[in-house]
């Protein structure tokens, strides 16, 4: 007998209307006490005028993370959607680089911020994007053309598929709680977050830190 991950999740949900309630939302990292819809990804409109490449087009060399400079991306939204925050995460390293966005999210904006992150690497780790079907990645063409970084989206309804990003962004939440203003944050404050998950050790890296394997990158090459 299957049994998928979605029957799991809402028998935790619907235990969690009773007397588990409160031991369910402190156990969980979105303190979510009800789970979110999920829409058919049939019924989601088309966002983009401009063609998307598909994950599954990716080639196997991002796929298996043995070559560095693949990064999977993404937004985390202030309270009123009025401020965000672009989160970049290092498919090899687990390396974290933040942009800073205090004043809107547009696709123009994330555009910009996305090409200066990018542009600030060593040509050798700037191999590729891959992001959600969000509306502000509708200038992801821009960007290409901008940075020669080609990006590949997820599909709909699929965080896995970007799973080191999504994981990332469960951790910042808990330095930028859902439900604040994200413009009140300096881009000095941002660098600070990074530097502190850069500095974690990791199992998966064999308990080295982001920042170290990332700096053998960069004296390698």
């Amino acid at each position: 007998m299957r049994v998928s991950t979605e029957t799991i999740y809402q028998a935790l949900y619907l235990q969690a209307r009773g007397g588990l309630k409160r031991e369910v939302a402190a156990a969980l990292r979105t303190g979510r006490t009800r789970r979110k819809p999920h829409r058919d990804p049939q019924a989601r409109s088309a966002r983009f005028v401009d063609e998307m490449v598909m994950i599954s087009a990716r080639p196997p060399t991002i796929e298996d993370r043995a070559v560095p400079g693949h990064w999977e991306g993404d937004l985390i939204v202030g309270t009123g959607g009025s401020s965000a925050i672009v989160t970049l995460v290092e498919r090899s390293t687990r390396y974290v680089m933040l942009g800073h966005l205090p004043g809107g999210h547009t696709a123009e904006e994330v555009r910009d911020v996305l090409a200066r992150l990018i542009g600030s690497l060593p040509q050798h780790l700037r191999g590729s994007l891959t992001w959600d079907q969000g509306a502000e990645m509708a200038r992801h063409k821009q960007f290409t053309i901008a940075t020669g970084v080609p990006v590949y989206f997820c599909d709909p309804h699929s965080p896995w598929q970007r799973g080191s990003n999504e994981n990332t962004n469960g951790l910042l939440r808990q330095y930028f709680p859902k439900g604040t203003d994200l413009g009140v944050y300096s881009p000095e404050d941002l660098e600070h977050v990074a530097q502190e998950l850069n500095g974690r050790p990791r199992k998966t890296l064999d308990w080295k830190n982001p920042a170290q394997r990332l700096r053998d990158l960069l004296i390698t090459d």
